[in-house]
């Protein structure tokens, strides 16, 4: 009588996917590089203490915006410092940001940081905007109206409650 060989469990071929390939992704853009070159350096400058000169950095990246990228932060960034004084100004992946205890509560991201439409007013996990089980975390912007002002000034306050 033949021995029979011991059948070997696992080694089946899978079946060949009917799934078209997708096109392969390009990665990240340009603009996105730059965030994350932008963060490293911010980092980097955190690391060797570089607290002292951070509101000034601010300044400067919202004054290099192009218009009326540039009046918006310039007029958000006094919103938000009028309405929570206690928040420190920060370079967040190289868009002015507010902190509160070193972490990130809102962000001003200009629309030519990632040649959007619109610029947005983005707040992170860290603010107290809970409200129910769902609650926006950002806001487009193309002008500042005194209502809109005055609504972020709110938004702000909440955020640091």
């Amino acid at each position: 009588m033949a021995e029979k060989k011991p059948t070997k469990k696992g080694t089946q071929k899978s079946a060949k996917s009917t799934t078209p390939i997708a096109k392969a992704s390009k990665g990240f853009t340009d603009e996105e590089r730059e965030a994350m070159r932008e963060r490293a350096q911010e980092l980097k400058a955190a690391a060797r203490g570089g607290k002292a000169g951070e509101e000034s950095a601010v300044l400067e990246k919202i004054a290099a915006m192009p218009e009326p990228d540039r009046t918006m932060g310039q007029r958000l960034h006094a919103i938000i410092k009028a309405s929570a004084p206690g928040l420190s100004s920060r370079l967040w992946y190289g868009m002015p940001a507010y902190a509160k205890d070193g972490h990130v509560v809102c962000f001003f991201q200009n629309a030519q940081k990632f040649k959007t439409r619109y610029s947005t007013l983005g707040f992170s996990d860290k603010a107290n905007l809970d409200e129910g089980q769902m609650w926006p975390t950002s806001f487009a912007l193309k002008e500042l109206t005194a209502a809109d002002e005055a609504r972020i000034g709110a938004l702000v306050k909440k955020a640091v409650s």
